[in-house]
């Protein structure tokens, strides 16, 4: 890959969340994907390295790092394995509301305890009936006196049953429509709040995928993160910070994939040679290379653009998320391809990384959407 400049601290982030997935992440991979097996040894070492600390600022005891040291450590945790990778961002996805919306006392009760891995954190927006449209949730959240009573069902979220806290997004006020939303902190543990089924999925299978039940789930209105009617501005904006970890995430499967594939071709011997020396073949490893070092200047750019403050984000996270997606599906399948028969054996790891590789045009807003962000806002952007 191309040379960054990255700090001193960066270089030794990558290179202490490299040692973890040497020891922690690349023995088991495969076996937990086989399996459908989440080990938490990985993220406890994650943990004790005070890496769920990276975004969460000093005061907190965080490292008051930025979105782009957490993307460095998403892609390389991805490298070993896009499941273990998913459950650490996730609990950032969670993190976020609470940084950027949380009150003092929001911030002080929960961000230490983030901060050293002690509580995993998750995102829940997602309903049965609302998934590309955020705006049709049915849950609802109905005030009385100093606590708000919730109701309803969200799906499809990632760490459900592991995380400790959860950020749900509820109606409060259903004549108003978007803005008529609120968003809230439920801890494991609450009155009427439980977890369903796991779910079985095509890929990313060491990391947990629930339902979440809310029946009269009755949490202290000091809960609530804004103040009514910010549901979905306090998820909106999440979103576009989050957005960039799938983009690394999209970095370190590819980058895997690409290694994989260009070993087995160096070695491979056919007609009396490495199939490598084939035009065909050493052509389409030219094109993996190149498409996975111009989306790495992509995210990480766009990583760097939030980092100094820009107001106006969504265009460009929309952008690290679908353009990076759909790179590493393309460079996921060629690989498989270029392994041949090899490539698709669930022995070897490269038909992994193509099944991982499948969610990220899903999750945190399909690809399809993240064109209609990105159409919308460039007339905002470009009227300027």
């Amino acid at each position: 890959m191309l040379e960054y400049s990255f700090t001193e601290e960066q270089k030794l982030l990558v290179e202490l969340v490299k040692q973890i997935g040497e020891e922690y992440i690349k023995p088991y991979a495969l076996e937990w994907d086989e399996k459908e097996i989440f080990d938490p040894k990985p993220i406890r070492a994650l943990a004790d390295a005070d890496l769920f600390g990276i975004v969460i600022p000093k005061e907190y005891g965080g490292l008051g790092w930025g979105v782009f040291e957490l993307c460095l450590a998403v892609e390389k945790l991805s490298y070993f394995c896009a499941g273990i990778s998913t459950t650490y961002a996730a609990s950032f996805l969670g993190a976020y509301p609470i940084i950027l919306y949380g009150t003092k006392e929001q911030k002080e009760k929960y961000l230490p305890d983030i901060a050293k891995g002690k509580k995993l954190c998750a995102f829940a927006l997602t309903e049965p009936q609302a998934g590309s449209d955020a705006f049709a949730i049915k849950t609802t959240a109905k005030k009385e006196k100093d606590f708000y009573v919730l109701n309803g069902i969200k799906q499809w979220i990632t760490n459900g049953g592991i995380a400790d806290l959860y950020i749900i997004v509820a109606i409060t006020d259903p004549t108003k429509g978007a803005r008529g939303a609120s968003a809230f902190i439920v801890e494991k543990g609450d009155p009427g709040f439980s977890v369903g089924k796991k779910e079985k999925k095509l890929g990313l299978k060491a990391s947990v995928t629930t339902e979440l039940f809310l029946n009269e789930c009755k949490i202290p209105s000091s809960r609530i993160l804004g103040k009514e009617g910010m549901g979905f501005i306090v998820a909106l904006r999440t979103l576009d910070y989050g957005r960039c970890g799938v983009g690394a995430q999209a970095l370190g499967i590819s980058q895997a994939a690409f290694e994989a594939s260009l070993k087995y071709a160096t070695t491979r011997i056919q007609f009396g040679q490495p199939i490598y020396n084939f035009q065909a073949v050493s052509h389409t490893f030219a094109e993996m290379a190149t498409k996975i070092e111009a989306t790495r200047a992509l995210v990480y750019n766009v990583a760097k653009y939030i980092d100094n403050g820009a107001k106006e984000i969504s265009l460009f996270s929309a952008m690290s998320k679908y353009y990076a997606s759909d790179m590493a599906m393309w460079v996921t399948e060629r690989a498989i391809q270029m392994m041949g028969g090899y490539g698709y054996m669930r022995d070897y790891p490269v038909q992994k990384y193509f099944r991982d590789a499948k969610c990220l045009q899903i999750y945190e807003g399909t690809n399809e959407i993240q064109k209609n962000i990105i159409s919308r806002d460039l007339l905002k952007f470009y009227k300027k």
